[in-house]
């Protein structure tokens, strides 16, 4: 569908890439990875004709629908937010006006068997396939679907786009690319704004959509749901592999071992080749021989090793100072902006050590608590820090609130006092600051660099309690995870926010979520607490039925009991039949492993390494099964 033939990107005598090749098909899955200034947004540019290579070309057919979502755009104003959507179904109009064209000229035609008749009929086939898939009759309840999977409320639909922060309108433009249902989405970081539930709903429609996908994202959970192919860019090369993310980082990790082991078996063989030419290269009795030899090694074609982009952060934070037992307190604490309650009647405490997720839909008061916390907003009810807390605060906008005009050095070091002053290359070092790269203006970093600098200004003392507001966003994975392996490391107390389910696996022990204006505590790790959500959801409909049952009247009461049993019974009838699916699979992949291992028993050295990567596969497989298969037993008991 879409061939990247032979690209190449120079900046002066930088190569971005050189002469990378790989093929789009119509339903393919593709994460495209890579660290930050790898070259992907630059990739998405190019096919969409935004920028132009120096050599090579992008090939697609002339009519391909593309879906392109930037990192960056600026929306436009002027309509209320379903307005705007509707312009997504600006095509539906056009094919509207084109049936109606085709079928008058149907109608005036009487050479039925020509060629040209043929082609009409084709056209209109065409056209009224592509109305049909658009759903055209029902545009304006798939608008509000997607809205409201988006985080949308319908009080919000009437309101100007101009009320809205640039997180928000981004929303909207990604519900546009959505509801025009292209051949292909290129998405370029489209959870960045989105909270936990929203992510899941993108999930869920990306993975069941009929098109093609080519998705820039630093959030393996979503790549791993969504993705079925990974391509990485990294030192001007692609790797593509016919994987998920996190199957494919342990396939190359093995390509990287094989290619090493098999050139050391060829430097051995070729030292001892050598070693037999020079010995016998002036024997007649040995002369065939050695030029055999000579030729063998003229023939030779030599393995190499794919470099590996080894640059990577690394850090730890300075040991937490004593301080009292309790951290963060508060009492009916309230905060309204003029009619807007925000949060209302808050009782939290947040004790010495805990580390403390903030989760919920944008707007529900997590960055707000926040910055109460750091006392930048005035409020109602009472807040205490605990005795001898210091806070290290990272906002969400943190790197924006950087001084363009100073270098990266002067940035740190006009901060830092006494011996972390000595410090400060050393620190800058550790998120990959060095030589040249310490004296660029902070105007000309790109958003992961400019992260990694707000993050570093966090080493220059020690705090008690560390405050981090979306602190991944335009990190790429490998400094996530070793900001994560700091965090867990980290013997303070974390308040961290974040709608990253894989950064926080494994690092919080407590989930705070916030939602109508309440926040509700639950003991454990991000994928326990979205489990109880799972099946707390299932039972809000006899909740829903319970409350209904109050305003109906008596004579009808037998009904509405009939109704609510009906659909809880129906709920946990299609619940039953995912875990007949489930296990139906995990019997095949079951089978499927014993035939594999029978296999690896007496394998022959042409197979050995693709036997053992088709086991880990679907021992990845089975262990996820297995998991959704438990999940499922849970909700009915």
């Amino acid at each position: 569908m879409i061939y990247i033939d032979k690209l190449t990107v120079r900046f002066g005598s930088f190569s971005l890439f050189e002469d990378i090749s790989f093929l789009i098909n119509p339903r393919d899955k593709i994460g495209l990875v890579g660290k930050n200034g790898a070259g992907k947004s630059t990739l998405l540019k190019l096919i969409v004709a935004e920028e132009a290579p120096d050599e090579g070309k992008v090939v697609m057919p002339s009519d391909i629908r593309l879906g392109y979502l930037p990192q960056n755009l600026k929306p436009s104003d002027g309509k209320t937010v379903m307005e705007e959507t509707l312009t997504a179904f600006s095509e539906v109009q056009d094919l509207e006006m084109l049936i109606a064209k085709l079928n008058q000229e149907i109608a005036d035609k009487t050479d039925y068997e020509s060629d040209s008749y043929t082609k009409l009929l084709s056209r209109l086939a065409h056209a009224t396939d592509r109305l049909h898939l658009l759903q055209a009759n029902s545009i304006d309840a798939e608008a509000e679907q997607t809205l409201k999977g988006l985080g949308f409320t319908p009080s919000d639909f009437s309101r100007p786009t101009s009320e809205f922060s640039g997180g928000w309108r981004m929303r909207i433009e990604l519900a546009k690319i959505l509801l025009k249902k292209p051949d292909i989405f290129l998405l370029d970081e489209p959870t960045n704004h989105l909270d936990i539930e929203s992510i899941e709903w993108l999930e869920d429609f990306l993975k069941n959509y009929p098109g093609a996908l080519l998705l820039i994202s630093h959030d393996k959970a979503f790549l791993d749901n969504v993705t079925k192919r990974t391509v990485e860019i990294s030192l001007g090369k692609i790797y593509d592999y016919k994987a998920k993310y996190s199957q494919y980082v342990k396939l190359r990790a093995e390509r990287h071992q094989q290619q090493l082991a098999t050139q050391q078996n060829q430097q051995k063989m070729i030292k001892e080749t050598e070693r037999f030419i020079e010995r016998f290269r002036y024997k007649a009795t040995k002369a065939v021989q050695v030029q055999s030899r000579i030729k063998q090694l003229a023939r030779l074609k030599r393995v190499e090793v794919d470099d590996e982009d080894k640059a990577r952060i690394h850090f730890s934070f300075p040991p937490a100072p004593h301080s009292g037992i309790v951290s963060v307190e508060t009492k009916n604490l309230t905060k309204k902006y003029g009619q807007l309650t925000v949060l209302e009647d808050i009782n939290i405490s947040i004790e010495r050590g805990e580390k403390i997720a903030f989760v919920g839909k944008n707007g529900e008061g997590k960055t707000t608590l926040s910055r109460i916390i750091m006392g930048e907003l005035e409020h109602t009810g009472e807040i205490k820090i605990g005795h001898q807390i210091s806070i290290g605060y990272f906002a969400q906008n943190q790197d924006r609130t950087l001084d363009d005009n100073k270098t990266v050095f002067e940035t740190l070091d006009d901060v830092a006092v006494g011996d972390v002053r000595r410090q400060v290359r050393n620190i800058l070092g550790s998120f990959l600051f060095s030589g040249e790269t310490i004296d660029k203006k902070v105007s000309v970093l790109s958003g992961g660099e400019r992260s990694r600098l707000a993050l570093a200004q966090l080493l220059l003392k020690p705090y008690s309690l560390l405050l981090l507001d979306e602190p991944t966003n335009h990190l790429d994975m490998r400094s996530k995870e070793i900001l994560k392996q700091a965090l867990i490391q980290y013997d303070g107390t974390l308040i961290v926010v974040s709608h990253d389910r894989d950064f926080l696996d494994g690092l919080v022990n407590k989930i705070f979520e916030f939602t109508n204006h309440q926040i509700k505590e639950t003991i454990g790790g991000i994928y326990d607490f979205l489990r109880k959500k799972k099946m707390q959801n299932l039972k809000e409909i006899e909740k829903k039925q319970k409350a209904q049952k109050t305003v109906v009247k008596s004579t009808s009461s037998n009904k509405e009991q009939y109704e609510q049993r009906r659909e809880k019974e129906k709920a946990l009838r299609r619940i039953r039949n995912k875990i007949a699916k489930s296990e139906e699979k995990i019997e095949l992949l079951e089978a499927k492993l014993l035939e594999i291992k029978t296999k690896l028993e007496s394998p022959n050295s042409e197979t050995v390494a693709s036997l053992y990567a088709d086991y880990q596969q679907v021992e990845t497989e089975l262990e996820k099964e297995m998991q959704v298969w438990e999940e499922l037993s849970l909700l009915v008991g």
